[in-house]
C-alpha cells in the first residue's frame, strides 16, 4: 500500500487545475493557517481590550474597593455582572476577528456540513492516534518552535536592569514603568506571532498546492470531463465539415458565377436578376475542394471566371453570407460579363 501510495504520488508532477482547486473548496479543503487565526484573534483581543478595558476597568476597580470596605449583600454578583460586561465586547471581537480569518482564507465559502458533529474526531481511539501519528508530532514541533520564537523575542527585549529597579520605585512609578514594559513586550510578541503566521500561511498553501497536484492522465481525465472526449469532439467536426461540403456542392449548380483562383481556391456566388439583395456566396473550397465546386459548376454549365485576387477575398467570408460593400463593384463586373455572354449564346 505504501509503494502505490510512494507512486501515485510520484507520478502527481503537474500543477492543480482551478477546476481541481475549486473542486477542492467546494468540499471544505482549503488552505486554513491556525498560527493566522490565532494572530488575529490575539491582535482583535489586544485592540479591543486597549478600546474598551481602561474606562471600565477604573469603574471596576471602584465597585471592588466599595466591596471590600463595605461588604453588602448582592455587591459581589453586581461586581461578576460589572466583570462580564467589560469583558464581552472583548470575547465578541475577538470571536469575530477568529471567524472573519477563517473566512478569508477559504474564500469567504461556508459549508454548513462542516457543523454537523463528527464522531471520529471525538473519537478517543481516532483522537490518540491523530497525536501519535505524523500530522500529530509535526505540530508539536511546530508548538514548540513558535515557543521558542517568541520566548526569544521576549527574552531579548526584556529590560533586566529596569526590572531590578522596579522594587525600589514608588507605587506610582512602579505602575507606570510595568505598564510600560508589558506594552513593549506585548507589541514584541505580536510581531513574532505576526511572522510566524505569514511563515505558517505559506507553508499551509504550498502543502495544499502539493497535495492538490495531479498526474497527466488526471489533467486528460478533466479535459475530458469539462470539454468532451476530444476523439468524440472531432468526429462531430469532420461530420459537420462533411455536411457542409455537401451543402455547398449542391448549391453550385443554382450559383451565378464560380470565381477562382484558379486552381487554389474558388467561390461560387448566386445572385438573381432584380433582386434588391446583394449577391450572395453559396460555396467555397480551397484545394480539393475548389477542384470539386470547379468540377460541379462546369457539369452544370456555370460560368467560371478567374480572378485571383476576389477569390481569395471572397473566400475569407461564411458560407451563404452577402457579398459586403468593398467587393460590390468588382463581382458586379464579373456578373455582368457572364449575362453579357450568357445573352450572346442565347443570340
Amino acid at each position: 500500500m505504501a509503494e502505490g501510495e510512494n507512486s501515485a504520488a510520484e507520478d502527481r508532477t503537474e500543477a492543480p487545475s482551478q477546476r481541481r482547486l475549486d473542486q477542492a473548496r467546494e468540499a471544505g479543503q482549503s488552505p486554513v493557517s491556525r498560527e493566522a487565526i490565532g494572530f488575529a484573534t490575539l491582535l482583535a483581543g489586544t485592540m479591543a481590550g486597549f478600546l474598551t478595558l481602561p474606562p471600565l476597568g477604573l469603574d471596576w476597580l471602584r465597585a471592588l474597593r466599595a466591596l471590600l470596605e463595605r461588604p453588602e449583600e448582592g455587591m459581589a454578583v453586581a461586581l461578576l455582572r460589572q466583570s462580564a460586561l467589560a469583558l464581552l465586547p472583548v470575547l465578541v471581537l475577538v470571536a469575530l476577528a477568529g471567524v472573519l480569518a477563517s473566512l478569508a482564507q477559504t474564500g469567504l465559502r461556508l459549508r454548513a456540513e462542516a457543523l454537523a458533529p463528527q464522531w471520529e474526531r471525538i473519537s478517543p481511539l481516532a483522537t490518540l492516534r491523530r497525536l501519535l501519528g505524523p500530522e500529530g508530532l509535526a505540530e508539536l514541533v511546530r508548538n514548540l518552535v513558535k515557543l521558542g520564537v517568541v520566548g526569544a523575542a521576549l527574552w531579548g527585549t526584556l529590560d533586566f536592569g529596569l526590572l531590578r529597579q522596579a522594587p525600589h520605585l514608588a507605587p506610582g512609578g512602579l505602575l507606570r514603568v510595568l505598564g510600560e514594559e508589558a506594552l513593549r513586550l506585548l507589541a514584541v510578541a505580536l510581531a513574532a506571532l505576526a511572522g510566524l503566521a505569514l511563515l505558517d500561511l505559506l507553508w499551509v498553501r504550498w502543502r495544499f498546492l502539493r497535495r492538490m497536484r495531479m498526474s497527466r492522465e488526471d489533467l486528460r481525465q478533466e479535459l475530458r470531463e469539462s470539454e468532451g472526449d476530444p476523439q468524440i469532439k472531432g468526429r462531430l467536426r469532420r461530420l459537420r465539415e462533411t455536411r457542409a461540403r455537401r451543402r455547398m456542392l449542391a448549391a453550385v449548380p443554382k450559383a451565378t458565377v464560380v470565381v477562382t483562383n484558379p486552381t487554389h481556391y474558388a467561390v461560387a456566388l448566386a445572385y438573381a436578376q432584380g433582386s434588391s439583395g446583394a449577391p450572395r456566396l453559396v460555396a467555397k473550397g480551397v484545394d480539393a475542394m475548389a477542384a470539386r465546386i470547379r468540377a460541379a459548376a462546369a457539369e452544370h454549365g456555370v460560368p467560371i471566371v478567374e480572378n485571383p485576387p476576389l477569390a481569395r477575398a471572397l473566400w475569407r467570408l461564411e458560407p451563404d453570407t452577402e457579398i459586403p460593400a468593398e467587393h460590390w463593384q468588382a463581382v458586379a463586373e464579373i456578373i455582368a460579363y457572364v449575362w453579357r455572354l450568357q445573352g450572346r449564346r442565347h443570340g
